[in-house]
């Protein structure tokens, strides 16, 4: 058994063992802390919650010589909360390009930036991807500020397998382009994690009940606010319960993998096309063949009838 004893005093900081193995030492290096030219620092930042914002966190958004944010506006809020007094630049989606070389230019130069999303860890769903990739094709160094993640934050609260996971993001193009991206995952038996924003969600729930079937999922909102909540329920449950109440607050939806448990499954070595026609043979209709077979596998049908169209 490990005892972690964290004192207020850092330099007292001690990692105290029970048992006699060798003693992990932690410490707070200067070396790794200080802030350093010529370099892009990914800072995460509370998704809710203020006090979540790590001393690291806080010291780099006091020591850098610029801020690339999502959203100015929400970062110099931040900051203002913080005490901190910083020049702040817009960094986003349609303005990537453009704002991507400025800052990049000024990495080159020696100087120093943070990036920042409006909330949780940059690049992870964000332009930030886009900016990391341009510093690693230029030579210019990247680092880390680890904190808050929506994603995984759900995850953990979900109540759903852990082991493996899918993060999807936000769903993105017309509806059939975003039925054809769930109706590819119907399939797949790791845990799916959803952003989604309270004006779509209940348009995105019936095509993941349409797509995927019926399926446990955690609908978690306000994540570390005040009026955080986890809702744990089926696919159809929550279809029923956003047609009677309305979303609010930012979602992150995370949904069970198609089943695992196909062991002892008389169609477990049956292609979907063997799989209908199993039913067919047993005089079913084929519409009825392929809800059948839908729901044997955990899947939406019309993932099923996608299968036996292309092949």
């Amino acid at each position: 058994m490990k005892m972690v004893n964290l004192m207020n005093d850092t330099e007292n900081l001690s990692l105290q063992l029970e048992e006699p193995e060798k003693e992990t030492e932690y410490t707070f290096s200067e070396e790794k802390n200080k802030i350093v030219g010529k370099t892009l620092y990914l800072v995460a930042t509370p998704i809710g919650n203020l006090s979540d914002i790590s001393q690291r966190a806080v010291k780099v958004l006091s020591e850098v010589d610029f801020i690339a944010a999502e959203d100015t506006r929400n970062t110099l809020r931040l900051l203002s909360c913080l005490g901190i007094s910083k020049s702040v630049i817009s960094y986003y989606e349609y303005n990537k390009a453009q704002k991507g070389e400025y800052i990049l230019r000024r990495l080159k130069e020696g100087e120093s930036c943070a990036l920042v999303t409006d909330a949780g860890t940059p690049a992870i769903s964000d332009p930030g991807e886009d900016i990391v990739r341009l510093c690693a094709e230029n030579d210019i160094n990247v680092t880390a500020v680890p904190g808050c993640c929506a994603a995984i934050t759900a995850l953990s609260l979900s109540a759903l397998s852990t082991s493996r996971f899918l993060f999807e993001g936000f769903l993105k193009g017309t509806k059939s382009e975003k039925k054809k991206r769930l109706e590819d995952l119907s399939l797949e038996r790791s845990t799916i994690i959803l952003y989604e924003a309270p004006h779509r969600l209940k348009d995105t729930l019936e095509l993941i009940y349409e797509c995927l079937g019926e399926r446990k999922i955690a609908l978690c909102r306000e994540l570390t606010k005040l009026n955080e909540q986890v809702i744990r329920t089926t696919v159809s449950g929550a279809v029923k319960l956003y047609n009677e109440s309305e979303p609010r607050g930012e979602y992150v939806l995370v949904i069970d993998g198609a089943a695992e448990n196909i062991k002892d499954a008389f169609w477990k070595d049956m292609s979907i096309r063997e799989h209908v026609d199993y039913y067919v043979r047993l005089g079913y209709e084929k519409m009825a063949a392929i809800k059948l077979a839908a729901k044997d596998r955990g899947v939406g049908k019309s993932s099923i009838y996608k299968e036996l169209i292309d092949k």
